[in-house]
């Protein structure tokens, strides 16, 4: 399966960016030149997952299960562009499960746990795996017959059933697939605005997708990387997986987030570098004592994303603690921004900003603006945008980007000159305007009486309030104005709603423009989230509206 054009693989081959390394090839290189190294640790608790006792894989154990898992699916009827529906925790099955899919030029398509029969249905009509492979229970879930329920008529295989098949087979080289220029993944959009979408990507969109975020992050050769990120999307793949395979990293795998036994592992395996969730970082930047407990010396820095970050946390980490902190902003589709502290040196800027990569005049060096070309446009009139402070959506090209969604009508998602029209909102920003803010998503825009608004902004802000656990906000229909705006909030044990009144002064208090402030408020009891932890605003503005006009 592919689905680049030739004319697209020949120009990024010819300007050096794409080559014939395919993801087992690397780690087939990486067994012959340090076999003993440590390649994937599983996570401590990996019984506790349904997957057996936890196991530590060498780059040459790897390579060998991995053939005889390649030879297990071949006899099951598995070669070239067959897909593969595959539901697993992290633990080295699933690594195993890319490696042997890469040999066999098979597509495999990760899917979170927390997806159940609906999904899973909606995802097979996309892709039409030829099978599905899950494990028999996680938690109190039979996930591997939920998933057969959902997918009559087509196969479906149990992890520990296919690893000892496996394990019974030859387990040499053999004469492996070896095209860099066929899909190895289908991953999944996260869906907050609608259904996920299928996103195919290439070994060599991965490579460059790895090298980009292995250089953001400083990665060396031979680095302990602890990954706590489900193995699913561009977070697990771009910054663990393919930087593995480049650099012969260790991947130290975790799962679920479970944050004490994230700093035993970030201890116990001497760590250097790591991603964490904002709000973990949080924690440890407002608990010194906390840190202390601990030994990080092995540390060398971490990396964090997918909201703006803490200011205090990045001025916390890099001057009580030593450790510096990288700002990655990325997705399936190719996006790969990113903020360090040579690119960005201020706490403040680092939070919010992100160079403008691949644009003229930029002073910004290294491969992510090799391999990155980004511009701003109207969402509206395909304009350009090149005005400080104004904002719009942002667009990519480079080899890293993706060529279309799964089985969608791509028409309108490229520009004519090839860039993605990513849907994201940005602003240009800083003095100079060297670097882009993240506003939100275009389809998120609140639409206030003709005042465009950005629901993410808000949800910033609101989740500093100390009385709230969760907070986001989301439009409900008017007549006179359109939308307007409300506040959905998740209240702390103990704490009383606030008024319209009092939370518009608060927010007031910290810059927000009156105009902006929330205007009705719907307390619940937790917010609707996709399974990668993502406020899916579709629902929360159905929920509003089912609630009526009650204030």
């Amino acid at each position: 399966m592919k689905t680049s054009t030739a004319a697209r693989i020949a120009a990024h081959r010819q300007a050096g960016h794409w080559a014939d390394d395919t993801l087992h090839s690397l780690l087939a290189g990486l067994a012959g030149r340090a076999g003993d190294r440590p390649a994937v640790i599983d996570p401590p608790n990996s019984e506790a997952l349904g997957a057996g006792p936890p196991r530590r894989l060498d780059f040459s154990m790897l390579d060998r299960e991995s053939n005889g898992l390649a030879r297990e699916l071949a006899a099951r009827g598995i070669g070239p562009g067959d897909a593969l529906l595959v539901q697993l925790p992290n633990t080295h099955a699933l690594v195993l499960l890319y490696v042997a899919a890469s040999k066999l030029g098979a597509v495999l398509s990760p899917l979170a746990v927390q997806y159940g029969l609906h999904e899973i249905a909606g995802f097979a009509s996309a892709l039409s795996p030829r099978a599905f492979i899950s494990q028999q229970v996680l938690g109190d879930r039979t996930l591997l017959d939920d998933g057969a329920a959902a997918l009559p008529g087509i196969d479906a295989w149990p992890i520990d059933e296919l690893l000892a098949g496996a394990a019974a087979r030859d387990q040499t080289r053999g004469n492996w697939a070896d095209d860099a220029d066929a899909i190895l993944t289908v991953c999944w959009t996260s869906g907050t605005t609608g259904t996920p979408k299928g996103v195919p990507r290439s070994h060599n969109m991965w490579s460059v997708q790895g090298r980009t975020t292995q250089t953001a992050g400083g990665y060396r050769p031979g680095e302990v990387l602890l990954a706590p990120f489900p193995f699913v999307n561009m977070a697990a793949l771009g910054g663990f997986l393919f930087p593995m395979a480049l650099l012969g990293c260790t991947v130290v795998l975790h799962h679920p987030l479970d944050p004490a036994l994230y700093l035993a592992q970030l201890q116990d395996e001497s760590v250097n570098f790591t991603i964490a969730p904002p709000a973990l970082l949080n924690r440890l930047a407002q608990q010194p004592a906390l840190w202390e407990q601990f030994d990080f010396s092995a540390l060398r820095a971490v990396g964090s994303g997918s909201v703006p970050l803490s200011p205090a946390m990045i001025e916390a980490f890099e001057g009580r603690y030593g450790k510096p902190v990288v700002n990655f902003y990325g997705s399936n589709e190719g996006i790969a921004l990113f903020a360090t502290p040579e690119t960005a040196p201020a706490a403040e800027q680092r939070a919010k900003l992100f160079p403008r990569l691949g644009v003229a005049g930029m002073p910004f060096t290294g491969y992510g603006a090799e391999v990155l070309q980004t511009r701003v446009i109207d969402p509206a009139s395909g304009a350009p945008i090149n005005e400080p402070g104004a904002s719009g959506e942002l667009c990519i090209a480079g080899p890293g980007v993706f060529d279309g969604y799964l089985g969608h009508d791509n028409r309108g998602l490229f520009s004519d000159d090839g860039f993605f029209r990513t849907g994201d909102l940005v602003e240009i920003s800083g003095a100079p305007p060297l670097y882009y803010r993240i506003v939100g998503r275009c389809k998120d825009i609140i639409n206030r009486g003709g005042m465009k608004l950005s629901p993410s902004e808000l949800d910033t802000l609101l989740e500093g309030h100390p009385d709230l656990a969760e907070a986001a906000v989301c439009s409900y229909a008017d007549p006179e104005l359109g939308e307007r705006i409300c506040a959905c909030l998740v209240l702390t044990d103990g704490a009383s709603a606030p008024t319209i009144d009092a939370l518009g002064t608060w927010l007031s208090e910290r810059g927000l423009a009156r105009f902006k402030a929330p205007e009705r408020i719907e307390l619940f009891d937790t917010l609707p989230r996709n399974p990668l932890g993502k406020v899916v605003r579709d629902e929360l503005v159905a929920a509003v509206a089912a609630r009526g006009d009650t204030l």
